[in-house]
């Protein structure tokens, strides 16, 4: 079988692993509060130049978002997303069920875009009937998006001032942030996320952690009584530690970004395996998630030859985009196994 299905099927990074086993027996204070979430909230810190950020570890991606989200936000507001973004299409109404309306823009290959933006908003306060309508209360994005494609420091820069302009906090999804850091030509750093941002979060979970995500509040902005909200949400883990060594031992001796970095040339070799097989790409992506536009013949094909990948979206009523995604774990002969595959199959 050949899987790249996803980043997150295999447990964790083998260094994660051995440091776990190290501390397996050591009594700490829970919730949080032990010495290696102190440790590792520091290291953030620093990686991100962000002397004053206050970091929360949470237990996953969705329950961030809705956190975070909720805390944030006032009864009456909603937050701006993507009409493709992880809130809007992917999380069971995570947001919604919060009592928070998702606001969406059109996506222009998963990203939005500041002007329309600043339409939207416009939009709503000029409308003479806007105290009965879901106030814009922050700005969501997601780097690398959906589609994989990445934000440049000039476009977060043009989406950070109208949400300042508008005191809206903009927020970026980082489940995958590691691939956007490492990604080839990108222009963004950890220390201008945390500049153009007012809270994002640095995924874990897809990014060599067995779970996980550290959110880093940039501006002295940490709602009230965050911990008590964060237990509400169920997404406070008693096991602190757990969170707390993991990213402590990502954040040590650059283990974060050179995961990134392997997934990311794996992707690469992937993506010119599939232009040389003749396959255009549905989109170009220049992270570790690769799409390509099947026939369905095609993709019987591939389940016939044992190969698991994501479905996407249809494009017509034969036509499927399905999605690759490489990780930390995936070997190089997996690669090139699956190219001469689809090689074969076409």
């Amino acid at each position: 079988m050949i899987s790249l299905q996803n980043d997150y099927s295999e447990g964790a990074h083998p260094q994660i692993l051995k440091r776990l086993a190290e501390i397996n027996l050591e009594q700490n204070p829970g919730y949080c509060t032990d010495s290696y979430c102190a440790s590792a909230a520091e290291k953030i810190r620093q990686a991100c130049a962000c002397p004053e950020a206050d970091i929360f570890f949470l237990v996953g991606g969705t329950q961030t978002n809705q956190v975070v989200i909720d805390t944030m936000l006032a009864p009456y507001e909603g937050v701006v997303a993507a009409c493709t973004g992880h809130v809007s299409m992917h999380e069971a109404g995570a947001i919604e069920f919060t009592g928070h309306k998702v606001l969406e823009l059109p996506h222009h290959e998963g990203k939005i875009e500041a002007a329309e933006l600043q339409e939207l908003v416009s939009r709503f306060w000029q409308d003479g009937n806007h105290e009965h309508m879901v106030f814009p209360g922050m700005v969501y994005i997601s780097h690398p998006t959906e589609y994989g494609t990445l934000y440049s420091k000039r476009e977060l820069e043009a989406i950070a001032r109208v949400c300042h302009e508008h005191k809206m906090p903009l927020y970026m999804d980082g489940a995958r942030l590691a691939y956007g850091l490492t990604a080839p030509g990108t222009d963004v750093t950890l220390a201008d996320i945390a500049r153009f941002c007012d809270v994002f979060y640095i995924g874990g979970t897809k990014c060599g952690a067995f779970f996980g995500e550290a959110v880093v509040f940039t501006r002295h902005n940490l709602p009230a009584h965050f911990l008590t909200r964060v237990k509400q949400h169920g997404a406070l883990l008693a096991k602190g530690h757990m969170l707390g060594i993991q990213f402590d031992t990502l954040f040590t001796d650059n283990l974060y970004c050179e995961i990134g970095a392997h997934a990311i040339r794996l992707a690469q070799l992937l993506q010119n395996g599939l232009r040389t097989a003749g396959l255009p790409l549905y989109i170009n992506s220049p992270t570790n998630q690769q799409f390509v536009e099947l026939s369905d013949t095609v993709i019987k094909r591939l389940d016939e030859r044992g190969v698991v990948y994501s479905f996407w979206e249809k494009t017509a009523p034969d036509k499927t985009v399905i999605r690759f995604v490489t990780s930390w774990a995936t070997k190089e002969e997996t690669v090139r196994e699956l190219i001469k595959i689809l090689k074969e199959i076409l």
